[in-house]
């Protein structure tokens, strides 16, 4: 019996007689890729999609959060100078009325 493995020609020496047990897979040319519910690749890129969704969605929020803190803080400045005004209003308003007095009092 002759071993599968001889060479029976001088050129064949270099080629690799391993492949000769191989099959060939061909692909029909109508197949298209089923990426169904359960394929990982898919379940991978929606989990991505989704942490990107979700990353956009934070960075929104802590924009919108700043935001409304400045509001607050600038809505308190403002309340703090407008009774400050008021103040000053009703002490100027309160000289007057006592310089109206002392006026009435010399003219007596």
């Amino acid at each position: 019996m002759k071993d599968k493995r001889t060479y029976t020609n001088l050129k064949e020496h270099g080629e690799d007689m391993s492949h000769e047990n191989e099959s060939k897979i061909t692909i029909d040319p109508n197949y298209k890729e089923d990426r169904g519910s359960l394929d990982l690749a898919f379940l991978i890129e929606k989990h991505k999609q989704e942490i990107w969704d979700y990353k956009q969605k934070e960075s929104e929020w802590i924009r919108t959060e700043n935001l409304l803190n400045g509001s607050k803080k600038i809505i308190d400045e403002l309340s703090a100078k407008l009774v400050q005004q008021v103040r000053i209003i009703s002490d100027l308003n309160y000289q007057i009325t006592k310089l109206k007095k002392e006026l009435a009092d010399k003219n007596k």
